[in-house]
């Protein structure tokens, strides 16, 4: 996956475009009533449309299909995952969890919906006001598949196995060491190429920040050029 390109920051606007579709953003506009290419203008909102400028926050996508041409929802088994907090007695001690098995592909075929483990959580997701702690477990890649939290963000860190993320944007390679975030009402797929076991934070009603500076000012210990993002890319 050496031939994947990211544009580096985070929390700044950028553009990009599928190479094999040169001028596919519209000039001097979000939304013309006619798009480049016959695409679909959609915006992906993280925030209030009246929010301040400094914390405002969407994206403009422009589609081959509109993002409600997919089939019907259906219900599955919510499986691991909860956020019902009050079914479990506060336990102040110390507690520490062992290392999540994770099934055998022969034994039991599992992608990262199905396994999604809920360790622990505070707060309350219809009040936009808390946090989650899940484990996921995989073996398989998802297929004919796609996932969205509507929630809050995920950030995601992988302990063993790499992860292929495709999101709306394009697609990004994700490694032991490294982190990466998906934001609240973001459609993604994960490939996996191994056994793969990781962590997530989920937060609800707020969008992760850089922290700020404090007293060593300048010298800039953290910076958003390091942190990638993906490219847009054409995903078939």
């Amino acid at each position: 996956m050496a031939t994947l390109k990211y544009i580096s920051g985070f929390g700044n606007e950028c553009t990009s475009e599928d190479p094999r579709c040169p001028s596919a953003l519209p000039e001097g506009q979000n939304n013309p009533q006619v798009c480049p290419y016959n695409l679909y203008a959609e915006q992906l909102s993280g925030s209030a449309f009246t929010c301040p400028r400094s914390t405002n926050k969407r994206s403009w996508l422009y589609r081959i299909l509109p993002s409600v041409s997919h089939k019907p929802f259906e219900s599955i088994d919510q499986g691991h995952v909860t956020h019902n907090w009050d079914e479990v007695e506060p336990d102040p001690n110390q507690l520490r969890w062992k290392p999540f098995e994770i099934p055998k592909v022969s034994q039991k075929k599992v992608d990262f919906v199905s396994g999604l483990h809920t360790l622990c959580g505070a707060g309350d997701i219809r009040s936009n006001n808390g946090l989650a702690i899940h484990i996921f477990l995989c073996n398989t890649s998802m297929e004919d598949k796609c996932f969205y939290n509507s929630d809050g963000d995920f950030l995601i860190v992988p302990q063993k196995g790499k992860l292929l993320i495709y999101t709306e944007f394009g697609k990004m390679l994700v490694q032991p060491n490294e982190i990466c975030v998906i934001q609240r009402g973001m459609r993604f797929s994960i490939d996996v190429f191994e056994e793969t076991r990781g962590y997530i934070l989920e937060v609800y009603g707020v969008h992760f920040e850089l922290p700020d500076l404090g007293p060593i000012g300048k010298p800039l210990l953290q910076t958003s050029k390091p942190i990638l993002r993906d490219r847009t890319q054409i995903l078939a």
